[in-house]
C-alpha cells in the first residue's frame, strides 16, 4: 500500500490531479487508514496511468470513465469519435488564429484590402493618426451601407493620390484640423482645395444621410475645417 504522494509520483502526475481524479469521480477514493492517510494499491496506480495516458492524448475526461470500462471494438469507436471532434476542434482554433492575425492588421480588419491601401499611403504621405483615423472610419461605414458607390469613390482618391498637388493639399487640410477658425492661412488652403476640386471628373454622388453619419462617426469636424467648408 502506497501513499497519495507515491502514487503521484509513480503515475507521473501531481497530488492534485489524483485529488482532482477522485472529485470528478474517476479515481476511486480509498478510506483513511488507522493512522489518517489514505493508502492506494497497484489497481490504483495502473488505473492513474491510464488516466494520465488518455487525458494527455486529448481525451475529454468525461469520456475517460467510458474508455476505461469500455472492450476493444467499443474502444477503437470511441477513439475515433473522439479524434474526429479534436479535429473540429483544431480547425475552428485555427480559423480563431487567422482571426487574431488580422487583428495585428490593425485598420485591414475593418475596411477592404483596398482600403486598406489607401490608409497605408496616407500614412507614408504624413498624415497624423487622427487623419487616418477619419479616414477609416468614414470607409467603414460607406464600404457597409453604399459598396458599390464606395468602391468607385475609393478608386478617385487613390488616382487623386497620385498627383503630388493632391497630397500637399491633403496634409495642409489634415493639419489644418488643430488652426483656429480665424488663421489667415485657411482661404488660401480652401481657395487651392477648391480649384483642385474643379479639375477631377464629377463622382456619383453619396446619399447625404450616410455620408453624414459616417463624417459624423469619424468625428471628422473642427472649427477650422467647418470655415473652410464655408469658405470653399
Amino acid at each position: 500500500m502506497i501513499t497519495i504522494g507515491q502514487l503521484a509520483r509513480y503515475a507521473g502526475v501531481t497530488i492534485k490531479a489524483v485529488r482532482h481524479y477522485h472529485k470528478v469521480g474517476l479515481l476511486p477514493e480509498p478510506e483513511r487508514d488507522h493512522s489518517g492517510y489514505r493508502r492506494y494499491g497497484a489497481q490504483d496506480a495502473i488505473d492513474l496511468v491510464k488516466i494520465r495516458t488518455l487525458a494527455e492524448a486529448g481525451v475529454p475526461l468525461v469520456r475517460v470513465e467510458e474508455l476505461l470500462a469500455a472492450d476493444e471494438e467499443e474502444f477503437a469507436s470511441s477513439i475515433t469519435e473522439i479524434d474526429e471532434a479534436l479535429r473540429q476542434r483544431e480547425e475552428e482554433i485555427r480559423l480563431a488564429r487567422e482571426r487574431v492575425g488580422r487583428l495585428r492588421a490593425g485598420n485591414a480588419l475593418f475596411v477592404s484590402p483596398e482600403a486598406a491601401a489607401v490608409l497605408d499611403l496616407l500614412r507614408e504621405i504624413g498624415v497624423s493618426e487622427r487623419g487616418v483615423r477619419i479616414e477609416r472610419d468614414v470607409w467603414m461605414l460607406m464600404q457597409t451601407v453604399a459598396p458599390a458607390e464606395a468602391a468607385v469613390w475609393l478608386a478617385d482618391k487613390r488616382e487623386a493620390l497620385a498627383d503630388p498637388e493632391f497630397r500637399q493639399i491633403y496634409r495642409d487640410y489634415d493639419a489644418a484640423f488643430e488652426w483656429s477658425a480665424d488663421d489667415p492661412r485657411l482661404p488660401a488652403l480652401a481657395r487651392r482645395a477648391a480649384a483642385w476640386m474643379s479639375t477631377r471628373t464629377e463622382l456619383p454622388l453619396a446619399d447625404p444621410e450616410i455620408t453624414q453619419l459616417a463624417m459624423s462617426a469619424a468625428g471628422a469636424s473642427s472649427p477650422a475645417w467647418d470655415r473652410m467648408a464655408r469658405l470653399a
